[in-house]
């Protein structure tokens, strides 16, 4: 993990070593005083030299100065370094998730994703900058220090030393206890992250159902587990910090008994023990901060873990030799294929048929049947985990995914736009398409003139998901989508199947222009919209248990006469 950490610094290597030589330097200042102190007391006093000790004040106050601006780069320049790592971190996390496959997302929650992406690598870019700093600063003023202590008094220094590995100990066994509490609060915080994110997405669904109520007891279990976990956080931390703390302050009434029974003895003189006295304090204060650092180390260690946790998950993969110039017509083959989601029972068991460039398949069925997993393995969403899916001849596993997806047009119920304008969204299907292209597409999608009625014509914001447009707006932009991107084979995954009877007639006529030329996979469950279709398949528990044109099904009387009949018996 440390390896991976440091990779981040190579591009700001050269700030980096300023930042670090700017801590050297500080660190080198702050051991001035007691240094220049001892020096006054024991030359320039006892010798009423006023004019040397002006003079080391001077030169005390240039070191200060300097100092300050050294400081002034160290907390600037070092956090816009920590902030430009946390930057790489996130684009480098938002690249893999863009890779991940379509089952990590069925497993976790886009508000612990959007957590570890924000909270998480906030607290590693404090890490990214805090930690070499304190670690070299503190580093070095200890040892510095302790020189210089041992350089004053060897004996008194040797008994503080003596100190140290009971400081060490506690730290090391209530550091532990922080790790597993500042793990606990992490989980817990990402918990909230996803209660918020999904009450917020569905905020007018709680307000169609006055479920507010609902919506505040889920959020507050989240709430208040995150609360137990902090305080049991903050309780290990309040341990860890009292205890050291008090060791620390051990440290000046050893210094205190130690340095008079030396002084007592003859071994040590007053100036010296003065200025062992004052020393002290370089001594501990870095010790000090160290142990506060604790905290945000453990902030930050645990946020770059859950980083890498999502950056070690397993992305899409393709051969290494994939084929990314195939012209696709739209001839697609499923041979004896089968498919089981992880941990779930068999979705699809040895499905087989063709379909021939331009044809118009229709797939019926109930709920649950296998439909919607034919759909998503054609481009590859899933992998069939039995048997061998073709498009013309190739093996889409031999395809790249750009190749393969970029071949087939997909229009789903539940329509996805994105915040944005209306024009933003249809460019989506072929970001260098030309105005003129934008237009036609619309004007098929049969959505033109409802957009140049809107005061803002194409620029017309949409709002969070396309929340300020209908549900026929919304499939008519997709649909427009569509058709810009103009592929060879398309999906309409139960297209029309949540709109009113006019509206559906209005979609059903652009998707009919749509299909067009092209090898057309159908999922419906309004049999009236399928009647032309080249032949239809029941999807009945993952196994074509019938196929046909619409007379054939009905004069065979079984499945779909009996769906038929129910859907048009009044």
């Amino acid at each position: 993990m440390f390896k991976r950490f440091i990779k981040y610094y190579k591009p700001h290597k050269v700030l980096f070593f300023f930042d670090m030589m700017a801590s050297l330097f500080i660190s080198i200042i702050g051991m001035s005083y007691p240094i220049l102190t001892r020096l006054a007391f024991n030359t320039y006093v006892p010798n009423n030299d006023i004019k040397m000790i002006i003079i080391l004040a001077i030169i005390l106050l240039i070191l200060y100065i300097i100092r300050m601006l050294l400081t002034f780069f160290v907390q600037y320049q070092g956090h816009v370094m920590g902030v430009k790592m946390q930057a790489k971190m996130r684009s480098d996390m938002f690249e893999h998730l863009q890779d991940l496959p379509y089952s990590y997302y069925d497993e976790n929650e886009t508000g612990k994703i959007m957590s570890r992406m924000t909270n998480d690598l906030q607290n590693v870019s404090e890490l990214a900058h805090h930690g070499p700093e304190n670690f070299f600063i503190c580093g070095f003023m200890i040892i510095g220090s302790f020189t210089y202590l041992f350089i004053v008094n060897w004996i008194l220094a040797l008994i503080i030393l003596i100190c140290i590995p009971i400081l060490v100990g506690f730290s090391l066994f209530f550091r532990k206890r922080m790790n597993k509490a500042f793990t606990i609060n992490r989980q817990n915080m990402a918990s909230i992250n996803a209660s918020l994110e999904s009450s917020i997405s569905g905020i007018r669904v709680t307000k169609a159902f006055t479920n507010k109520e609902k919506e505040m007891e889920k959020f507050e279990e989240s709430n208040i587990a995150y609360v137990k976990s902090r305080s049991s956080a903050y309780k290990a931390m309040g341990m860890f910090h009292s205890s050291t703390n008090f060791i620390l302050d051990l440290f000046n009434i050893i210094c205190i008994i130690s340095g008079g029974i030396l002084a007592i003895n003859g071994l040590i003189d007053l100036p010296d023990y003065l200025a062992f006295a004052v020393s002290i304090s370089l001594f501990t204060s870095p010790l000090t901060t160290l142990i506060n650092f604790v905290e945000q180390f453990q902030d930050g260690v645990t946020g770059f873990k859950r980083f890498i946790e999502i950056m070690d998950e397993k992305v899409e993969t393709e051969k290494e030799n994939a084929i990314d110039d195939a012209t696709i017509n739209g001839n697609i083959i499923f041979e004896n294929v089968s498919f089981s989601y992880e941990k779930s029972n068999q979705i699809l068991n040895n499905v087989s048929f063709k379909i021939s460039k331009g044809e118009k398949i229709a797939l019926v069925g109930e709920s649950g049947g296998g439909k919607t997993t034919i759909c998503h393995l054609i481009p590859a969403f899933y992998k069939a985990t039995k048997g061998n899916i073709y498009i013309d001849n190739y093996n889409i596993n031999d395809l790249s995914f750009k190749c393969l997806r970029k071949a087939i047009g997909i229009v789903q119920q539940d329509v996805f736009l994105f915040t944005g304008t209306i024009k933003e969204n249809i460019l989506y299907g072929c970001l260098n398409a030309s105005e003129e292209g934008v237009i036609n597409a619309t004007k098929k999608a049969k959505i033109y003139d409802f957009i140049m009625s809107l005061p803002e014509q194409f620029n017309t914001q949409i709002g969070e998901r396309g929340v300020k447009l209908s549900g026929g707006q919304k499939q008519r932009i997709a649909i427009a989508r569509v058709f810009l991107k103009n592929p060879p084979i398309l999906i309409l995954d139960e297209a029309t199947s949540a709109l009113d009877n006019t509206t559906e007639i209005l979609i059903q006529q652009a998707l009919d222009e749509l299909c067009l030329g092209r090898t057309t996979i159908v999922v419906a469950h309004r049999l009236s919209t399928i009647a032309n279709a080249t032949k239809i398949m029941v999807i009945e528990n993952g196994q074509i248990v019938e196929e046909g044109t619409h007379q054939e099904l009905l004069s065979k009387n079984g499945i779909y006469k009996s769906l038929y009949s129910l859907q048009f018996r009044n």
